[in-house]
């Protein structure tokens, strides 16, 4: 089997499995999460309060936690919700969103990091290497610029909290420590719509849910956007109507397209 046809089965096992997808997520994406969940055919539930988070996440296949727009009530629900994940063995996704940008940030992502078993840490090089301790200016929740190699970030990333990490940018960079892999696929208008990494946080979801090798399943939910954004972006005037052609694309999008238009660098 080769790793393309890896990524088309994790997606083909999404829509015969329909794994529910707990976020506690950023308020600014919370209708763009959800219908991307919708669109791959996953279930998205949006649960915050500290009174249900733990009955909720025992419903689900995966949590989503992303420290978008951030309080310490979300940080209290995160950590009460991935214990519980952890407990009954369910993939915890972590988006450290603007870590770096503020003290209260890095430090309730390190948190997070420390109190939960996170199976995979997605972010920007400028939001891991924050976490790292490699100053990066963070602009709001826009990721910095960090002199780092971005695979030697992801890995050393990897080792240090013990999970699979994740860096998007251009070239998109996942690793679980020792193993790596590099896509390069996406569009620069991927850039220009909200939520767009926080939409690739929950396909990483979305993917642990029905694959535990974790580096795959991250490397496939990033290998899917940004296939997806490539073939939206030929049917978009700008912003707007690439928003709409990139949901329309996560949902009719058939695997030999897929499989034709990954882009993966892999070592393993």
């Amino acid at each position: 089997m080769t790793y393309e046809e890896k990524c088309t089965i994790i997606f083909k096992k999404i829509k015969e499995e329909k794994p529910l997808v707990h976020h506690i997520t950023n308020f600014v994406v919370i209708n763009d999460n959800a219908n991307t969940m919708l669109a791959i055919g996953a279930l998205p539930v949006m649960s915050y309060a500290r009174e249900e988070v733990e009955e909720m996440v025992a419903l689900s296949q995966a949590l989503v936690l992303n420290i978008g727009t951030l309080t310490p009530e979300t940080v209290e629900s995160a950590i009460l919700a991935g214990r519980k994940a952890n407990e009954l063995g369910i993939p915890v996704v972590l988006d450290p969103v603007g870590a770096g940008a503020t003290q209260f940030r890095t430090e309730s992502a390190l948190k997070i990091l420390q109190e939960v078993k996170i199976s995979i840490l997605r972010g920007n090089i400028g939001e891991i290497g924050n976490l790292l301790g490699i100053k990066a200016e963070v602009r709001g929740v826009e990721g910095g610029v960090v002199d780092a190699d971005t695979s030697d970030l992801a890995q050393r990333a990897s080792q240090k909290f013990q999970t699979v990490v994740a860096i998007t940018g251009k070239i998109d960079v996942v690793s679980d420590g020792k193993r790596a892999v590099k896509i390069k696929n996406g569009d620069i208008l991927l850039t220009r719509i909200t939520g767009t990494g926080c939409m690739a946080t929950s396909l990483c979801a979305a993917c642990a849910a029905v694959e535990r090798d974790y580096l795959w399943a991250a490397s496939s939910a990033l290998g899917f956007l940004g296939v997806c954004g490539e073939i939206a972006a030929r049917h978009s005037l700008g912003p707007g109507s690439f928003r709409v052609s990139l949901f329309d694309t996560f949902y009719g999008i058939k695997k030999e397209e897929l499989k034709a238009l990954l882009s993966l660098e892999v070592k393993d």
